[in-house]
């Protein structure tokens, strides 16, 4: 009997919550779905309790969800048959030296991006300049010709039976201890970095023809809304039409269901926009901010994919609110707001089209575990 395939993935955070939320959704699933032994080695163990709190940021080794949880700084030693280093976080030398011992295969998993040019350098190989080691780029994306999300098997199923039942949402605000907002409210998740811009947002919001209930995760944008509001955001908080309700920080599975029941997702970085993506909703990306704006060129790229097949006002309403969300405009936020509330309607049920398309195409998890099978001798 062969023994099980051993996974490694290597993860440095640092942006909080993102590379952990990707690493520890695909140890998870590659445990879980492909019955591989996989640790996880990361230098933060606090930011990866906050998504699996069952987790102890205190203990040297731990194994949850079926995966072996270690900190960096008690790295293994023995090289597993596969080993990720999660966008570009380099394995410590003593794990380099027994990987040229027995040579794995080695993928550098890289950040997500709609960018045409990553399907010429997905699966392209790297030799190591000075070991006999070779290493894959190996590139998340939104094609075919890309390396896919991460999509547990059961996702898109558990997402329509929630959708599909009128009280789900009702219900799981219920047990996190919070009141369900009015029926015939628009249900916003506010989620993202530090934002100027929320001040308009929260103006438009305010002023708004119909109730709006946001609820507000833990997390770095709640700054900005105290500063809006000038007071702390510890319990709801009205303003006009506006309902601004804070939320514990949530496990990743709960947060899922959060995306769900929601009308509409603000969502930030990588491990959230890839999940408001499954959750066929609308959705307004915070893109992680790069020097000199580069940032804004892997923005357009995604929405020009994002709002193929689109009639031109709903997508000239995302594309206008995106750009003046990332840019931290808040006068042209207010003043674009209308505009992509009226395109809803439309925006939702392009999601659920997007969605199902994405859905179609392999995930990740499994374009790993075929790639690493093609490559070990």
């Amino acid at each position: 009997m062969h023994r099980p395939q051993r996974w490694d993935i290597f993860c440095a955070v640092i942006d909080n919550f993102g590379d952990a939320g990707v690493c520890w959704r695909l140890a998870r699933q590659l445990a879980a779905e492909h019955g591989y032994v996989v640790r996880l080695i990361i230098d933060d163990l606090a930011s990866l309790a906050m998504l699996a709190p069952k987790l102890d940021p205190r203990a040297p080794l731990q194994i949850l969800a079926g995966v072996t949880v270690v900190p960096r700084e008690q790295a293994p030693t023995d090289a597993a048959d596969v080993v990720i280093e999660a966008f570009g976080a380099p394995v410590p030398e003593a794990y380099l030296a027994a990987m040229v011992e027995t040579p794995p295969v080695w993928i550098n998993l890289e950040y997500l991006s709609a960018e045409a040019w990553i399907e010429g350098c997905h699966c392209l190989p790297s030799p190591h300049p000075r070991l006999p080691l070779t290493q894959w780029f190996f590139y998340p994306g939104f094609t075919e010709q890309s390396g896919g999300l991460l999509r547990e098997a059961r996702l898109i199923a558990d997402r329509e039976a929630f959708q599909a039942v009128p009280g789900a949402f009702a219900g799981f605000l219920d047990g996190q201890g919070l009141r369900p907002p009015e029926p015939e409210a628009l249900k916003i998740s506010l989620f993202g970095y530090e934002n100027p811009a929320l001040a308009g947002l929260i103006k438009a919001w305010s002023h708004s023809s119909r109730p709006i209930w946001c609820a507000v995760p833990e997390g770095r944008i709640r700054a900005s809304v105290e500063s809006t509001l000038g007071k702390p955001l510890s319990t709801t908080q009205h303003r006009g039409a506006l309902t601004l309700e804070p939320i514990p920080f949530l496990a990743q599975d709960d947060y899922d269901r959060l995306l769900w029941g929601c009308d509409l997702n603000f969502v930030r970085g990588e491990d959230s926009f890839v999940r408001a993506q499954w959750a066929a909703r609308p959705l307004v990306w915070h893109i992680y901010p790069q020097d000199e704006q580069a940032h804004l060129v892997k923005l357009e790229a995604f929405l020009d994919r994002y709002h193929e097949g689109l009639a031109s006002a709903p997508a000239e309403a995302s594309i206008a609110l995106h750009d003046a969300w990332n840019r931290s405009e808040g006068a042209r936020v207010e003043a674009l707001w209308p505009q992509f509330e009226d395109a809803l309607p439309e925006l939702a049920q392009h999601a659920r089209r997007f969605a199902q398309a994405l859905a179609d195409q392999p995930d990740l998890a499994t374009q790993l575990a075929l790639f690493a099978k093609s490559k070990l001798k």
